[in-house]
């Protein structure tokens, strides 16, 4: 299958036509947090390393507070220096290995996130490779790109943050809780008092923000897609003098992103304060709970000290699970859309048993073929022909009458909804889909050209092709010319899509590449329209090198090039109205005489 036919999935059933905006989809949290964690399953190794390592320092920093209520009753109040020196020498090493296990637990689940993260953007990439045409008629290719780099990159800083903070959170704040209890049970329980207030005020909080960072999500792809847009279509937007009108829908959908992003922000950032005031609240408590018990000799200064310290420990990781969880929000937003593709519905699978051939004779026949989105708006009625190997069929119709469709259904880009289509007497659905698209070479009208090399260009038709295959292919196409002439010839470099190249060029580019994959079948879709009378003489001369011993499938607005075609159907709102050679239709003096009458006044 030839990189024109790649590209042709872009353009839809027919130009201009059947484009549907993305379908918004009910979300499931918990689903999404399991699939997010059967990534991360796979490095076990990482994940038990970086486990272990939260757990050391943990525990090294509940050490601390319980030496520091040691330090102040035993040594620095009895005024035992040396005992004190020992004691901030212990105190040292302890938050010194702390850090150094902080870091470990970090460097660690980095490498388990972009491990994570690399399989599931290989995953992402290989699923759109392998999706149907369909699938891009309804998608902008901007807000795909938006899932492949935003959405995953969000989910990166998730996995690799937030995770392992959760865990080191989860464990502090038990194991500080059980501290507090062992040294004072009556402080232990007024530290608890504030945590039901600091939850349900959280919960509220990461329940607004998470509907707003996925409107964030959204917009910002949408932002992404028009950009996309307006950048490819730079040239138009300029020949319309469309400047202005573009720069206003560019601020109205930068609006949009500002303002769901501004929501999720502002709601999400009332988590900070509202955590630090808790906080706040609940050493203060501690204080006057522990200075009155202090008054009784219930507790001593140090358990005091060492009170205050586990406080701050305590509600830290509360405030930090509060926000970790808040901004996790916006990593599920982004996963459920990167999800969302990946659950999509890929390329109809091959039958088992499937035909796979080396070579095809070229037969090919439509039997009585309807396709349609809705039974109401049928596309294809009804399309009934049959070209033998070797011969050239030309489609001729008004722009929307299916003429496109059904080069598509041929290629298996959608299937027949009624009736068969045949290729040397067995039916398409019976070969196997990469054989059967491997025998048919595709020259759109609009051509396009990969960065990299023009020889690297014309070798996309196929990979392992030598030098001088690449340059006869070339020159069959009458590409040599004009190849010569460029800077480094075969080793000058595209940008993408051959922009330093006029249309004319890229098209002989374009055929140099079908004439070197050398396929069974060809299909021309229009290949001379865009191009001037001379650069059309030459492109004639490459298409006919190609079509020599090809069932070839011509569509073309210029009829001069279609008149030795062995067959031509003249298709109407997706029926075929007129069929037969130039004098037959001639003769018929119907609407194929009629388009060559007034293409001749």
């Amino acid at each position: 299958m030839s990189s024109q036919q790649k590209q042709g999935t872009r353009t839809g059933l027919e130009r201009g036509g059947h484009f549907r905006g993305p379908v918004v989809k009910p979300k499931n949290q918990k689903a999404t947090l399991s699939r997010i964690w059967s990534y991360l399953r796979q490095q076990r190794l990482g994940m038990l390393l970086a486990t272990l390592f939260v757990i050391t320092s943990s525990i090294l920093n509940l050490l601390g507070p319980l030496l520091i209520g040691i330090l102040i009753d035993q040594y620095i109040i009895p005024g035992n220096l040396s005992g004190t020196v020992r004691m901030l020498i212990i105190l040292a090493v302890i938050y010194i290995a702390s850090s150094l296990f902080s870091w470990l637990q970090t460097f660690v689940m980095t490498r388990v996130s972009l491990r994570s993260i690399q399989r599931l953007r290989k995953e992402l990439f290989i699923k759109i490779q392998a999706m149907p045409l369909s699938f891009f008629d309804k998608r902008q290719q901007g807000d795909l790109m938006s899932r492949m780099t935003n959405d995953i990159d969000n989910l990166h800083m998730a996995l690799s943050q937030s995770v392992i903070q959760i865990v080191s959170s989860l464990f502090t704040i038990i194991g500080t809780a059980i501290a507090m209890f062992y040294l004072n049970w009556i402080l232990a329980i007024v530290s608890l008092t504030i945590i039901p207030v600091i939850v349900l005020i959280s919960k509220q909080i990461i329940k607004r923000s998470s509907v707003n960072y996925k409107t964030r999500q959204r917009d910002l792809g949408n932002l992404n897609g028009y950009i996309e847009e307006t950048i490819s279509n730079s040239n138009v937007i300029t020949l319309f003098g469309r400047e202005k009108e573009t720069i206003e829908k560019f601020k109205l959908e930068n609006e949009k992103l500002r303002a769901s992003a501004l929501k999720a922000e502002i709601i999400s950032g009332f988590l900070g304060p509202i955590n630090n005031l808790s906080n706040n609240l609940g050493i203060g408590l501690i204080i006057g709970v522990g200075a009155l018990l202090a008054v009784y000799q219930l507790v001593t200064v140090g358990v005091i000290a060492a009170f205050v310290t586990y406080s701050r420990q305590f509600f830290r990781p509360i405030n930090q699970l509060s926000n970790l969880l808040n901004t996790f929000q916006s990593a599920i937003a982004g996963a459920e859309r990167v999800f969302e593709i990946l659950d999509e519905e890929e390329e109809v699978a091959d039958i088992s048993n499937a035909l796979e051939k080396e070579q095809f004779v070229g037969k090919v026949e439509f039997r009585n073929v309807h396709f349609y989105y809705s039974k109401a708006k049928p596309i294809l009625k009804n399309i009934t022909f049959q070209a033998n190997a070797g011969e050239t069929i030309a489609l001729v119709g008004p722009t929307g009458s299916g003429k496109t469709t059904i080069i598509q259904l041929l290629n298996r880009f959608y299937d027949a909804k009624q009736g068969q289509i045949f290729i040397d007497d067995e039916e398409i659905t019976t070969y196997k889909l990469e054989n059967l698209r491997s025998h048919i070479g595709v020259v759109l009208q609009d051509t396009y050209l990969f960065s990299g090399t023009v020889r690297d260009n014309i070798r996309y038709g196929k990979l392992d092709a030598t030098d001088e295959e690449v340059e006869q292919a070339a020159k069959i196409a009458y590409a040599h010319n004009f190849i010569k002439y460029l800077p480094y010839e075969y080793g000058t470099m595209l940008v993408s899509g051959g922009m330093n190249l006029s249309q004319g060029q890229r098209q002989l580019i374009a055929i140099a590449r079908a004439i070197l994959e050398d396929p069974d079948i060809l299909i021309l879709d229009e290949a001379t329209s865009s191009v001037d009378t001379m650069t059309e003489v030459h492109i004639q001369k490459g298409l006919n090198n190609l079509m020599k011993g090809r069932t070839s499938f011509v569509i073309a607005h210029r009829l001069k090039t279609i008149e030795n075609a062995n067959q031509i159907l003249v298709i109407q709102d997706g029926s075929i109205i007129e069929q037969g050679n130039h004098e037959v239709l001639m003769g018929k003096k119907g609407f194929y005489a009629n388009l060559q009458n007034q293409l001749q006044l």
